[in-house]
C-alpha cells in the first residue's frame, strides 16, 4: 500500500504536459483565419483598391457621386452574380445565366409593350420563363446526370437562339417603355442618391446570406457542393437541391432583367453579346467562391463586383486604356483561385 502511495506521489510530480504537434505559426493562422472567413480576401482586395485610387486621383475619387456610378455599374453584374453564387457553391457553374436574363428581359418588353398585358403580369411572365430555363439547367444536372459546364453550354446556345428568333432581333425603345409600361422601369428611379436597382442588389445579398448561413436549405446547398456523396448518405436530397438551385439562379437573372430595364432605359435583344456569363462567374471567383464548391460566402461575391466597379471607375479616372482593365481582371482572378487552393489546405 505503501509502495502504491509512493508511486501516486511520484505521478503527482511529473509533467502533465501534453505534445502538441499543431502548427502555430503566424502564416497557419493567417491561413486558417482566411478559411473560416472567406469574404476577408476580397474585402482587403476592395479596401486597397479604394486606397489606391484613392490616393491617385485625392478627394475627386470619393465623391458620392463617384461612390453611386460605381454601385449603378455594377448592379446587374452584383445580382447575376448572386444567382451564379448559389450554383457555384454546389460544385456547378451556369454559363446561360446572362442569356436567361436578356431572354426575361425581351419577354417582360414585348409582352407589356407589344401585347398590351399590365406591367406586373410582362414582369411575372418573365420571372415564369427565366425560372423554367433555370429548372431545365438543374434537371439536367441533376436527373439526368450531366456535367453543368456541358448543360449551361448547351443551354446557352439553345436560350440565345430563341432570344433573337422570338424578338426577331428587334430592340423596344425606352420612349415606348415609358409610354405604355413604367413599371418596367422602376428599379431606374433614385432614392437618397442611389437607384433602388443598387438597393435591391443589397437586399437580395443580405437575403441570401441570411438563407445560407442561418437555414437548413444553406447548410444542405454548402453540403451538396461539399461532398454530394457524403450529404446523400446523412439524408439531404441532393437532386431537389441542385434542381431548386438551378431554378432559383433563373428567377435572380429575371430580377437581374428587370433591374438592367431600369438601368438602360431600353431593350435589346443583343444585350446577349455581352459577357454577363462572364461577368458574374468573374465577380463570385474575385470574391472567394471556391470553383470546388462548398466553400464561399456571398457577401465576397459583393465585394468580388465591387472591387471590378472600382478598378474600372479608377483607370477610367486616369485615362488609362480600356485593355489595362481587361488585364487586371485576369490577373485577380488567377490570383483569386490560387489563393483558394493555398486556404484548401488547411481542410485537406
Amino acid at each position: 500500500m505503501a509502495s502504491m502511495q509512493e508511486f501516486e506521489k511520484t505521478l503527482d510530480q511529473s509533467d502533465k504536459s501534453v505534445a502538441s504537434f499543431e502548427d502555430q505559426s503566424l502564416l497557419r493562422r493567417v491561413q486558417h483565419f482566411l478559411h473560416s472567413t472567406p469574404a476577408a480576401v476580397p474585402a482587403i482586395v476592395l479596401v486597397l483598391s479604394i486606397l489606391v485610387f484613392g490616393v491617385l486621383k485625392g478627394e475627386r475619387f470619393f465623391t458620392p457621386g463617384t461612390l453611386s456610378l460605381v454601385l449603378q455599374q455594377i448592379a446587374v453584374v452584383g445580382i447575376l452574380g448572386a444567382g451564379q453564387t448559389l450554383v457555384i457553391l454546389t460544385a456547378g457553374i451556369d454559363l446561360s445565366i446572362g442569356v436567361i436574363m436578356v431572354l426575361s428581359a425581351v419577354i417582360m418588353g414585348n409582352c407589356a409593350v407589344t401585347y398590351g398585358l399590365p406591367a406586373p403580369i410582362a414582369v411575372a411572365i418573365g420571372f415564369v420563363v427565366a425560372g423554367i430555363c433555370g429548372a431545365i439547367n438543374g434537371f439536367l444536372v441533376a436527373r439526368v446526370k450531366l456535367p453543368p459546364f456541358i448543360v449551361t453550354l448547351g443551354t446557352w446556345s439553345i436560350f440565345a437562339a430563341v432570344n433573337y428568333i422570338y424578338s426577331a432581333n428587334e430592340t423596344i425603345r425606352a420612349a415606348d417603355i415609358a409610354a405604355n409600361a413604367p413599371f418596367l422601369s422602376l428599379f431606374g428611379y433614385s432614392l437618397s442618391g442611389l437607384t433602388l436597382g443598387v438597393i435591391m442588389m443589397v437586399v437580395l445579398v443580405i437575403v441570401l446570406w441570411y438563407a445560407l448561413n442561418h437555414t437548413a436549405w444553406g447548410r444542405h446547398l454548402y453540403a451538396v457542393g461539399d461532398d454530394p456523396e457524403a450529404a446523400k448518405l446523412s439524408g439531404i436530397r441532393t437532386d431537389r437541391v441542385l434542381l431548386g438551385t438551378y431554378a432559383l439562379a433563373g428567377l435572380i437573372a429575371a430580377l437581374a432583367a428587370w433591374v438592367s430595364i431600369g438601368r438602360n432605359g431600353s431593350i435589346s435583344p443583343s444585350w446577349a453579346v455581352t459577357d454577363y456569363n462572364l461577368q458574374s462567374i468573374t465577380a463570385a471567383v474575385i470574391g472567394g467562391i471556391s470553383l470546388f464548391g462548398g466553400r464561399g460566402s456571398i457577401l465576397g461575391t459583393l465585394f468580388g463586383a465591387l472591387i471590378v466597379g472600382v478598378v474600372s471607375m479608377g483607370l477610367n479616372m486616369l485615362g488609362a486604356d480600356p485593355q489595362w482593365k481587361v488585364g487586371l481582371t485576369g490577373v485577380l482572378i488567377i490570383s483569386a483561385v490560387a489563393i483558394d487552393q493555398w486556404i484548401r489546405k488547411v481542410a485537406g
